[in-house]
């Protein structure tokens, strides 16, 4: 078995992020030996999809702040068409360009994620807490860390990306950023790069030059800057943490070699585990 250390990248979807650098980066790195699982998401894709379709995306945001997308089953199919083919073959057929023996895989592949479903979310809506209950939506409870496994030992590059699959086989929709943090975690991986389309944690959004550049496992300082979808962020590098990977960076997908970046200081470095 290859016990060489395995790195988890997750590339963000959001609007303005061109995954072609990263993708460049990742076969370089394949090339010269290194093992790569890429997860990603495709929400400005979705978006564009819903639009086209008729069906105008909606988000939900829970009183603690934290951001998701509103997820019906005809949200779902559109979010599978965007995510799981246009965004991952995508991905996938540059790869294979560049000469990696890539294979791009949702979630419900093989049970890859197998996730919980919420019961009833609780949302804000003009200053009122409602409940959503026919959301798909959910978290990650599990990964197939030996399947992914097997595909690196073959010399595969896995690419990954939502949906995740319930126990009694319903499809939901997850974060990419905590679904990568718990791919990590089940790979015994050694670092997670969560790249997207902003430089780091920053202690004023409006500020790019506040960039917090470092931070220890349950950081009051980024707990505190981070907003929005940031929140998702910080909470995925959290919890990598706490399963074991030494070192997460969120950081920024632009640039000639984001990964290269990222590992060489770029964006907000955490490391540590909690005690």
């Amino acid at each position: 078995m290859n016990t060489e250390p395995i790195m988890v990248i997750k590339l963000g979807g959001g609007e303005g992020i061109d995954a072609g650098p990263t993708v460049r980066a990742i076969a370089h790195r394949v090339a010269r030996g290194e093992r790569i699982v890429l997860v990603h998401g495709g929400s400005h894709e979705t978006n564009e999809l819903s639009r086209t379709l008729g069906r105008p995306p909606q988000f939900i945001t829970s009183p603690s702040g934290h951001t998701s997308r509103r997820t019906d089953r005809p949200t779902l199919e559109v979010f599978l068409m965007a995510y799981c083919g246009l965004v991952n073959k995508s991905i996938v057929e540059e790869l294979r360009r560049l000469g990696v023996d890539a294979v791009g895989l949702s979630g419900i592949d093989a049970g890859i994620w197998r996730g919980e479903r919420k019961g009833a979310i609780r949302s804000v809506e003009d200053g009122r807490v409602t409940l959503v209950r026919d959301d798909l939506s959910g978290r990650v409870t599990g990964v197939d860390g030996a399947f992914l496994s097997s595909l690196l030992d073959r010399g595969l590059t896995p690419v990954l990306t939502p949906p995740a699959i319930t126990d009694d086989g319903v499809a939901i929709n997850v974060d990419a950023d905590r679904a990568a943090a718990a791919t990590a975690s089940a790979l015994d991986a050694d670092r997670l790069l969560l790249l997207s389309n902003v430089p780091g944690v920053l202690k004023d959004v409006h500020d790019p030059t506040s960039l917090i550049t470092s931070a220890g496992p349950e950081d009051e300082r980024v707990r505190n800057a981070a907003h929005g979808r940031m929140k998702n962020k910080v909470l995925a590098a959290e919890e990598a943490l706490a399963g074991g990977v030494r070192t997460v960076v969120i950081g920024p997908a632009s640039g000639e070699d984001p990964v290269g970046a990222a590992l060489d200081g770029a964006g907000t470095r955490f490391e540590g585990v909690p005690a």
